[in-house]
């Protein structure tokens, strides 16, 4: 890859030539030319001073957005609406990390001999400076990690000042993290939480977040006279009075999409509607079907639709191309109507409902299954109450990054202890259901390098809208939560890991894992930060049948959304499931593109029956509308 071209020093010339005064109302948000709107001084390409003139008078538009974001912030305290919570996440945070501080205080050595590290690191890094200053090359005390993108601008390597600020950030922040990892005293999940905090709070105090330690945004702002801060500080505001008083992170530029239009277009038809569902039947195009129906199960947490993004993209209209009759759950939006709907509801009034649906349409009582991470815990919970009666309508099951087990949750698990689970139902009680954006925070948050301060950044300090981009589309179209099913989700699953002990009950039933005896094709992705690779390998040991387990590449969506037409990442099959996951991969076969046809192949292989290709609702069911339906476009 070629390498960027090195960026102007920011060394400012005492004397500049004037810049032309910007016009009288600019407009909102262009994206400047190359080199800014102000001509180079010819120095080596180093900027002039800002027009002062103009940098007054953004400095005072700068202000009145600024008014316009705080008014919109304090909103819902005047209106007496102001959401809980935020109080709760920060005391949570100050007392866990006071844990880890009172850990190392009980141990006075150990305090001066950190101490001592990190100020060597200081003096190293300043003696390392100065002999800069001089001209010898040095190597650095502390360099950023190959991945991280924070520090591309040449400027934080070639420019001292910004060098030594670099090098001091990483320095206190992983002395910080170190103190957090040797804290061997405290509990470990009093542990994992502080190494969690300690991960948000050094991203959100890196030097590139803030216009005057950036050399990027240095150099940005004096290019355009602050316009650029004008700008950001205009959809910032904007985007507060979207959240309704919290920030709303804009991540893509919505006004490209629209669902149904150029977003979850694969043709088909709504062929049943309950309080919890929409049942979408697709068209078939393939004179021959699959003797088979196949019944998908997104998460509720999110919508359907990623997995029918576009036509080049779309899981489900590659599967219905392979001849499979496909049916997907699309869950409503839930709102207080639904706040005592429970699990065992989502089980009878989404997974029964449909199977009853798919059979009047279909007239074939038995189906696979497909279920989509916490979709996938659902179909699991499921299988095992199915085993428990002996209902044997689903014949074979796919599981996309489910966890069945949640010893090895990942970072999710640090927003769930009693305290915070207490906290979190009382909030939802409050109103009935959980707001999509808690969620949507939260899985932000596990990546907030990538998910959360380049957005800051790019967006309300350079003042650039973002790209537009499908899949952060559909990750900002969040859905909430009904308080009574996602408070027992937490408690059953994250807080006491109660299916995988079978302990789990449902309807009566207590729940075990090991009597389902159907095969189970469990794929996982390596770089999964919700459903961890390691927690559904280890999950995948619970069920009592055949299981195949299969390693993506990538992540917990890319993983899945690798399409056939253009894939991106590998996979990786093996043996059975059995020892460490570490052991597995050393023994699985690594294949180039994607999982999909593999998949397809072990479908094909349990029942390659086929039969006349059916149309949407061509039993007993009619049509209700086209696809994808009326809950997927209700916005939360």
């Amino acid at each position: 890859m070629d390498q960027p071209a090195p960026a102007p020093r920011l060394e400012i010339p005492l004397t500049a030539k004037p810049a032309s005064p910007p016009p009288a109302s600019p407009a909102p948000a262009p994206r400047p030319a190359e080199g800014g709107s102000q001509k180079q001084d010819g120095a080596g390409g180093v900027p002039p001073l800002p027009d002062l003139e103009a940098l007054a008078a953004n400095s005072a538009r700068l202000i009145e957005e600024m008014g316009r974001a705080t008014a919109a912030a304090l909103k819902p305290v005047e209106e007496g609406r102001a959401k809980p919570g935020v109080s709760d996440e920060v005391s949570d945070m100050v007392k866990t990390l006071g844990q880890v501080v009172e850990h190392w205080a009980m141990d006075p050595q150990r305090v001066v001999m950190s101490q001592t590290t990190l100020t060597k690191g200081f003096l190293d890094l300043w003696t390392n400076t100065m002999r800069r200053l001089n001209g010898e090359e040095i190597a650095p005390v502390a360099a950023p990690e190959p991945s991280d993108r924070r520090f591309k601008d040449p400027e934080w390597t070639a420019n001292p000042v910004f060098d030594f600020i670099k090098q001091a950030y990483l320095l206190t922040s992983r002395w910080a993290e170190h103190l957090v990892q040797e804290a061997d005293g405290v509990d470990a999940h009093t542990k994992h939480k502080a190494e969690f905090y300690v991960r948000q709070l050094a991203s959100a105090l890196a030097p590139t977040n803030f216009v005057a330690t950036n050399p990027e945004l240095l150099r940005t702002t004096f290019k355009e006279n602050g316009e650029n801060l004008v700008r950001g500080m205009k959809m910032l505001a904007e985007d507060i009075e979207a959240g309704k008083g919290t920030l709303k992170l804009r991540q893509t530029s919505e006004g490209n999409f629209a669902v149904g239009q150029n977003m979850a277009t694969t043709p088909g038809k709504v062929i049943f509607r309950n309080d919890l569902i929409e049942l979408i039947q697709y068209e078939p195009t393939t004179e021959k079907v699959y003797k088979r129906p196949l019944l998908i199960v997104p998460p509720w947490i999110n919508k359907f639709y990623i997995l029918d993004l576009n036509a080049e993209k779309s899981f489900i209209r590659w599967a219905v191309s392979q001849g499979l009759t496909v049916f997907v759950i699309s869950w409503v939006n839930p709102d207080e109507r639904q706040a005592k709907k429970s699990f065992e509801d989502y089980m009878r009034e989404g997974i029964f409902a449909a199977l009853e649906a798919v059979k009047e349409s279909t007239g074939e009582e038995n189906v696979t299954a497909i279920g989509y991470c916490v979709g996938g815990t659902l179909l699991s919970v499921t299988l095992a109450y199915m085993a428990a009666i002996g209902d044997r309508r689903i014949e074979s099951a796919t599981l996309f990054t489910t966890q069945v087990d949640f010893t090895h949750a990942g970072d999710l698990a640090v927003f769930v202890d009693e305290d915070q689970i207490k906290s979190l139902e009382d909030r939802m009680y409050a109103r009935g259901y959980l707001e999509g954006s808690s969620m949507a925070s939260a899985f932000n948050m596990l990546r907030p390098n990538d998910l959360i301060w380049p957005y800051v950044v790019n967006v309300y300090l350079k003042g650039e809208s973002p790209f537009p981009f499908d899949l952060l589309y559909w990750n900002s179209d969040s859905t909430r939560m009904p308080a009574a099913n996602h408070s027992f989700y937490l408690r059953n699953c994250y807080l006491t890991n109660r299916l995988a002990k079978g302990e789990m009950e449902i309807a009566g039933e207590k729940l075990d894992l090991g009597k389902v005896k159907i095969p189970i094709y469990n794929l996982a992705a390596r770089e999964d930060h919700i459903a961890p690779a390691k927690s559904v390998f280890k999950g995948s040991k619970c069920f009592g049948g055949p299981v195949t387990y299969v390693l993506a590449g990538s992540g917990h969506i890319a993983g899945v959304v690798n399409p056939a037409g253009k894939p991106k990442y590998q996979y990786w099959t093996g043996g059975k499931v059995e020892g460490t996951l570490d052991q597995w991969i050393a023994n699985a076969s690594e294949h180039p593109g994607t999982w999909w046809p593999h998949w397809m192949e072990w479908i094909r292989a349990q029942a390659p029956a086929l039969v006349k290709a059916r149309e949407p609702g061509g039993g007993k069911l009619k049509p209700l509308c086209d696809a994808p339906g009326t809950y997927v476009k209700v916005r939360a």
